[in-house]
This record gives C-alpha cells, structure tokens and sequence, in this order.
C-alpha cells in the first residue's frame, strides 16, 4: 500500500506466461447494453450501504490471499476510494463500473494476455456474482454479443450519460507493481564511452525523437568524415550522442571549444604555440598529412590579342581526379590587356578560388590563385622584377618573381623569359646569373631558415622554389635530325633530351643550381604553326626545342614530389603549347610572427569571373534551347 492508498501488487512472471484466467468458475457472458445496467439498478435497490459492498469486495481479497505461494494470483484490488481515502459514499453500481474499466485497462495494458476484452469481463462478473451470492445473488441474462461490443461497453459513454450527476465520478486508483529483482548481475561497463553496453544504456527511442534530432544523424556522420585533426578525434568518441553533445552548432567545420578561444590571441606572440593560427594544431587540421597540391603552369602567349575560348584544358584536364590547392600562372609574351587574362582565369577556377596576387614586368604575368578558404593561412605577399634586357623599351626579357609563407613554409615562384637564339647559351647563362643577384625578395617576411641563406642567390632564402617560363635553350641537332628522332621514339624522349642545352649546363653546374626537372615524356613545345600541330614550316624552319620548362628547389629533400609534368596539346593559339606541372609540397607549422595576409584578395576579380561564368552558363541553356527547338517535330493535324 502506497502513501496515497495505491495497492502495491507484487510482479510475478509465471502469471505472465499462465494464459488461464485468475478464477476458474463457470462464467456466463454479460452484455453491456444499456439495458442491462438498468436491470442491475432495479434488481440491486436494496443495496443503500455502501460499506457492504466494500466488505464483500474484501472477502473476495483475503480469500485470495489463502492461495499456494507457488500459484497465479490476480492482482490486489486497490483500497476503496469511498472509505480509504475519506471521499464520498458512492453506489455500488458505480463501484462495480470501475471494477470493469481497471481490469479492462489491465487487460490491454498486458503484454502476456492472449486472450479478448470479453475474458476480463467474464471474470470480473464471475467473482463479482461469487461475492454478492451470501447476501444478494445477481442473477442476469445472458446474452451473445460480439467482442468489439463487450469492448466498447466498458468504455461505454451512455453509462455517464444515465448516471446521476450529482454523483461524483469514479477515477481509477493507480496500481504500482514492485520492481522486478534481476536474476543475475549486470555486466560491468567499459571505460570507454563508445562501447556496447554503454551505447545500448543510452540509445533513444525512435518515437521519441524529433525532426531536429533525425535530421542531425547524417549531418554528424559527415561531421566525423571531415574532422582531419588527429589529436581532436582522440577526445572524441564515435558514437553519434558524444558528438552531438560536444558540439554547439552542427556543420561540416570543425568544432571550437570556448577555453580555446579565450587561450590566447592567434596574432600576437612569436613562439610556437597550441593556440597559433600558423601552428601545428590548425596546420594538422587542414593538412592530415601536411602535403600542399600545386598547379604551375607557364606558357609564351606570343602576344596574341585572341585568347582561346575555354581555359578548361589548361588549368582542369580530366585526367587528373582533383583539383589543387594553389595554381599559379606564368606567362611570357603575354596579351596586351592583362586584366582580361586574370578575369578569364577567375572565370575558369570559379569560386573556389581566389586571386592571392598578380604582378607583372612588362609583357610577363605571373598570377597566384588560392583556394578561398585557404586564404587566412597566407602571409602577406612581396614581388620584385628584374630586367635582363635594358636597351629595349618593351620589357620582353627578364624576370617577375611572387613570395610569400604559407603556415610555417616559405613559396618564392618565378617566371622568366631568357635571351633567344640557338647559339646563346652563354647569355642566358648571364640572364640567369642576373636574377638570382638582383631580384629583392624577401623584404619584410622573415626567413624561416637563415642559416642556409646566401646574400648572393635569392633561391636561397626561400624553402620552396619554383622557376618556370621560357628559357629558350635549344637542343643540339638539326632540323630533320630532330625529326626523324620524334617520329622513332614514340613516348621515349631520351634520345632527344641527350642533345638539350639545359639539362647539360645544369650537370655541369653553370646555371639553376640546387634545381630539378621531372622526367620529360612529352614531344617540344616550341615551334609550331598556330592553329596545327605542325612543327614551324617558315623559311626560318626553326629546330622543335625543349624551351618551355619549369624546374623546383628545396631546403630539405623530398619535399616536393611531383605528380604530373606534361604539355597541353589542346591548346594552338600561340606557336608555344603550354606547359603544367602538379606537385605535391612538404608543409611546415608556422610562428605568430609571421605577418598574415588577414585575407586579402582582389575582390573585383572575383565578382566579375563569377558574373562571366553565370553569362556563360546561361548562355549554353539558351543555345540548347534553341536547338531544341529547332528540331523536327511530328505534329498530327
């Protein structure tokens, strides 16, 4: 018995797999019409105690209560509401009513009951007739109703409809069953949180979620996915409950923990530290594996007002499976309106990429662009320019070179385009020598390695180095020597690499010393007749050359590795075909006194390739349009 004169009824599992009803007397099937309660009112006027019924409903109790141990038993009945709890005397009729409703409810709130609405009600008249048979027998007819009525009788709304109203309503008294004891212990817990029995303790039925929490669950598996940061997903366990209560927002960035942000200022200090911008931490975030794509790409425009219509094959050929992080372009002999290049190019990368910086010398571009979300991790940047070519007034000759650090490793790019002529050899030995001297690079970025900087060479002072353009070395063979090898080798060019320029001042150590150049296995780039693939039929009848290369430096070996090194074949507006290398750079955490960028990009730019690619597209819509419906159509008339 509760405190609020609740029957406690003690759990017993045998009652729950017993399919027999509680009592095993003879029972006869009532209706619950409406006019069987009110032959139950006449019958029953006699009874005005209500004390009596009350003493023939405990009888029935303690009679119960003499069952074996090892039995079924019914459940307690709960304590009279009309004397146990000081209430109103209240009718017998009313009594028996509520008898009903608990024991129906019971039976439909039983898992374990196999049988209908009809058995409890049977029972319950068979008890309640045993009861009542000392001192007033109940004597009904019977009837044969189908179950849905006899269901539907216990909850039947004419009962309340013909009761008295001055009578005050039965409410159905609560029956707490004991706890169940378990049979054996549990087993222990792991101390990890994501394991089995921990997440079985804790899983939520699916019912009792909202549409918030299931449109969470596939926004947090591609959270896990694109958490990179080896040290966070240490903390973190699998399971989708921890992720979501580490995080406050749920988005594919990575999460920011309060005490991180009030640790400490990312652009102030100069070691290095778990909170910098430029540290370890941030670097491992982004960069699992700490390796940056790079694109380089160099092409002699031959000063063509014309530029090709897509840019697609340069700077996104389909053989490759991803973008890279950071494209930059060099252009000898570049078109007279420079800013519709770097608008063309824009409108090419699209808007996953910013322009970082442009410079020019000249006729000779140089343009870096960098993944947008990337641009917080740059430094400012520097360039200088160096003239090979003084007497000249179109600066045609010489040298553009763009630096600047990204996290802790420092980029110096330089494109160049050196002295022509076959037998030159010795002058573009001299431009070379020139540059490296003369271009003022750094200026204000530290270095981050000075111990193996020299004042003399500028590649020196820079971790990763990147020398691309059109050099104009030349290889050593005439005219139909050349040729005759190019239509025996196939994709070997070895033969034709024995007699380069290039690749024998470089073994001999004369000019870009410290370099290194991929295998090449692809024909010359240089000359053709524009618009064909044939080699230059003038009267000069120039000898096809390797004079379009790109060559890299670094500190520390293997930092660079490349990844593709070949020409671009599509593109014939110039009598140069372009030339691309993808490579994979080593990258380094950086120190907070490195002064960033704060993401600056030429906006302008930006807008106006976004405006252009959209023109674009609509464009092709409307020309597919049109075509669509030009076509030939049967029509029935």
């Amino acid at each position: 018995m509760s405190e609020h004169g609740d029957s406690i009824v003690p759990f017993n599992p045998a009652e729950l797999r017993s399919g027999e009803p509680t009592c095993k007397t003879d029972i006869t099937v009532l209706s619950v019409d409406l006019r069987t309660e009110n032959s139950n009112k006449e019958e029953h006027k006699d009874i005005k105690k209500p004390h009596e019924g009350t003493k023939l409903l405990q009888d029935e109790h303690n009679k119960d209560t003499k069952l074996s141990p090892f039995q079924p038993r019914p459940p307690s009945l709960p304590k009279p509401m009309g004397l146990g709890m000081g209430g109103k005397n209240i009718s017998f009729d009313e009594k028996v009513r509520g008898r009903r409703l608990r024991n129906s409810q019971e039976s439909l709130t039983d898992p374990g009951e196999t049988g209908s609405s009809t058995d409890s009600l049977k029972e319950d008249t068979a008890s309640n007739g045993q009861g009542l048979a000392p001192g007033c027998p109940l004597d009904l007819p019977s009837m044969e109703t189908p179950p849905f009525r006899i269901r539907s009788g216990s909850f039947s709304e004419t009962d309340n409809e013909h009761s008295d109203p001055n009578k005050e309503r039965l409410k159905p008294s609560r029956i707490i069953l004991s706890p169940l004891q378990p049979t054996g212990t549990y087993p222990p817990l792991e101390n990890s949180a994501a394991s089995t029995s921990l997440r079985t303790t804790n899983r939520i039925d699916r019912d009792c979620l909202d549409y918030s929490a299931v449109g969470r669950r596939g926004r947090s598996e591609r959270l896990q996915r694109n958490l990179s940061d080896s040290r966070l997903l240490d903390t973190m366990v699998s399971d989708n409950a921890s992720v979501h209560s580490m995080k406050s927002t749920y988005s594919v960035l990575n999460p920011i923990r309060p005490r991180d942000v009030r640790n400490r200022s990312f652009l102030e200090g100069s070691v290095l530290g778990n909170g910098a911008l430029l540290g370890a931490e941030e670097l491992d975030r982004y960069f699992p594996e700490r390796r940056l794509g790079i694109f380089v790409a160099t092409w002699n425009m031959q000063g063509e007002k014309g530029l090709p219509y897509n840019l697609d094959d340069l700077l996104l050929p389909t053989d490759t499976d991803f973008a890279q992080d950071v494209y930059v372009i060099g252009v000898q002999e570049g078109c007279p309106d420079r800013r519709e290049w770097e608008i063309r190019l824009q409108e090419t990368l699209g808007p996953y990429y910013v322009m970082l910086y442009a410079a020019a010398h000249g006729v000779l571009y140089l343009t870096i662009f960098v993944r947008r979300d990337l641009i917080w991790f740059c430094s400012e940047v520097e360039h200088a320019t160096v003239t090979t070519r003084i007497i000249s007034q179109i600066k045609t000759k010489g040298a553009v070179g763009i630096a600047f650090t990204f996290f802790g490793t420092s980029f110096l790019f330089i494109t160049s385009h050196f002295t022509s002529g076959d037998s030159k050899i010795y002058e573009r030995i001299l431009d070379y020598n020139k540059i490296i001297e003369a271009l003022a690079l750094p200026r204000n970025l530290p270095d981050t390695n000075p111990y193996r900087s020299t004042t003399s060479d500028v590649t020196t002072r820079f971790d990763e180095v990147f020398w691309f353009g059109d050099f104009n070395f030349r290889l050593n063979k005439t005219r139909g020597e050349v040729e005759a090898m190019l239509n025996g080798v196939g994709t070997d060019m070895s033969p034709l690499l024995q007699h380069d320029q290039l690749l024998k001042e470089m073994k001999e150590g004369s000019i870009f010393k410290g370099f290194q150049e991929a295998s090449i296995h692809f024909p010359p780039t240089y000359k053709f007749d524009i618009g064909c693939d044939v080699y230059d039929t003038t009267t000069k009848q120039r000898t096809p050359s390797y004079t379009d290369r790109i060559l890299y430096r670094n500190r520390q070996a293997d930092d660079i590795k490349v990844v593709k090194y070949t020409s671009c074949s599509s593109i014939k507006t110039s009598d140069h075909r372009p030339v691309v290398g993808m490579f994979q750079v080593k990258l380094r955490p950086g120190r907070d006194n490195i002064p960033l960028g704060a993401g600056q990009f030429d906006r302008s730019l930006y807008l106006e390739g976004i405006r252009r690619r959209i023109t674009r597209e609509l464009k092709k819509r409307e020309a597919a349009m049109k075509n669509q419906n030009n076509s030939t159509v049967c029509t029935i008339s």
